[in-house]
């Protein structure tokens, strides 16, 4: 779905001369950067619980984000109200940080510029889809999850989706477009055994319409990997603890990726060289059978986008190639202060927040080992087939995670299913550890959300099958 320029700019109700008006009060003398962002989002989630719908909601919010920069201070102010009058009350508050600065004044000049993919091309709104359709699914889902085992005694059922326009006008002048919709389904069992009760989730979705989740088979493998997990806990063992061999399956464990070392390689924290990968570009800082990518350009994902949250159009980013840092990921105040292009990762949560260096989809590459022949290697270990929630220290690259699927491997072979599995390790020192990589990377499902100072934006993450050697597993002593 596409919009013209004039189209969003009518539903913010500006047009050319107030937009001429803000930016050149905007870029005062001194001023670096800037940008005017304009949002307008409609969400609705849909939940059913038990079989009754428990939640419906749907809201409508818009704002403009008018932001100056010179050197690496910042002036941002917003309005939920946009009109010529506060759309430049808004610009001269944000420039009031370079008020007294020297220097010349930026020029600019208003061009209308499309962006150069279109990576969700959705023919139908998913945010209008009929209630009755989405009610229908997630009956469906309520059904299918209760006949997958007599054990599965509660059920929740969830439809997310929004759509946002955006309309940036950069410094240069440059006004672009993106319409952009985002879809989830989400899943939750609960499995009931006596006095034993484990829960277990799932769920999927993209930058999709609506019947993207009922082509095929998606909703029903994700009710059943929901209704699997929660089963499969009731006959976990407790995790043992110490220091053994890892083995993470494909897809979601990248996770760990993610927050371990992904964090660690955005620009803002090496700038200021508070990473643990500060001043390491060309160093060797992982595994030579390592490579991380990032990637805002792959149709349909979660984390995708035709431009970033300043205009800059997203690309595919080499982050580490055989196992040496090529570079960080940049949003335009980092990248020039360090001396580098912008690389499509400026992001924020909305117009309210102002844009910093955010990871897209994130993964390593595949490898050539046979997953079955990495599993085979390991004596005794585990295998982490998906993650829960985690905590990582950006300056050290210190990590703990837990894992919500997990299993013994015992003599080569994958045994009894695991609970309480804690691993803990360091980012940087965990790559190079990395002894084998599988040929089967996969990307997950499509439910990132990647939190960062107080700004939650959506993320794909992706890795093949990987083994990890001595890392610190948190469990119960043997």
């Amino acid at each position: 779905m596409s919009t013209s320029t004039d189209t969003a700019l009518a539903r913010f109700g500006v047009g050319t001369p107030a937009l001429d008006s803000a930016l050149g009060a905007l870029l005062a003398k001194g001023v670096d950067d800037g940008d005017l962002y304009f949002e307008h989002a409609v969400s609705e989630g849909i939940s059913l619980d038990e079989g009754l719908v428990k939640r419906a909601a749907r809201s409508v919010n818009q704002g403009v984000g008018v932001r100056a920069v010179i050197g690496d201070k910042t002036g941002y102010a917003t309005s939920d109200e946009i009109d010529p009058t506060r759309l430049l009350e808004a610009a001269k508050a944000a420039k009031a940080i370079a008020d007294g600065a020297s220097g010349e004044r930026r020029p600019y000049r208003l061009t209308t510029r499309t962006a150069a993919q279109d990576l969700y091309p959705t023919r139908d709104d998913v945010v209008d889809q009929p209630l009755d359709e989405k009610l229908s699914l997630l009956q469906q889902i309520d059904v299918r999850a209760r006949a997958y085992d007599p054990r599965i005694k509660q059920v929740q059922a969830s439809v997310a989706s929004e759509r946002r326009t955006i309309v940036i006008v950069d410094a240069d002048g440059n006004v672009t477009v993106d319409e952009r919709p985002l879809a989830r389904v989400s899943v939750s069992c609960i499995a009931i055994d006596g006095n034993n009760r484990q829960a277990g989730s799932s769920g999927g979705g993209g930058r999709v319409e609506f019947g993207w989740f009922t082509d095929g088979d998606r909703w029903q493998h994700w009710v059943d990997e929901a209704a699997r997990r929660a089963i499969l806990k009731l006959g976990a063992v407790e995790a043992p603890a110490g220091t053994m061999d890892v083995v993470l399956g494909p897809g979601w464990p990248g996770i760990l990726l993610h927050e371990a070392v992904g964090h660690g390689l955005e620009g803002d924290f090496n700038r200021k060289g508070t990473s643990a990968f500060s001043g390491r570009v060309g160093q060797l800082v992982a595994s030579e059978l390592v490579t991380v990518i990032d990637d805002g350009t792959i149709a349909d994902r979660r984390g995708s986008l035709n431009v970033d949250d300043e205009g800059t159009a997203t690309q595919r980013n080499v982050l580490i190639e055989n196992g040496v840092l090529k570079g960080y990921l940049q949003d335009r105040l980092n990248a020039r202060l360090m001396g580098v292009a912008p690389t499509g990762n400026g992001r924020r949560q909305s117009y309210a927040h102002v844009p910093m260096p955010r990871m897209t989809n994130t993964f390593m590459l595949a490898g050539q080992s046979d997953p079955e022949e990495i599993i085979r290697s390991v004596k005794r270990g585990i295998y982490a087939v998906a993650f829960g929630g985690g905590q990582v220290d950006i300056t050290s690259g210190k990590f703990t995670f837990s894992g919500s699927e997990a299993y013994l491997i015992e003599d080569g072979k994958v045994t009894a299913p695991v609970k309480g599995a804690t691993f803990i390790g360091n980012g940087p020192d965990c790559l190079t550890r990395v002894t084998a990589v599988g040929h089967d990377m996969s990307l997950d499902d499509g439910i990132g959300t990647c939190g960062k100072a107080g700004q939650s934006v959506p993320v794909g993450v992706g890795m093949p099958t990987i083994r990890i050697n001595a890392l610190t597993v948190g469990g119960v002593a043997v």
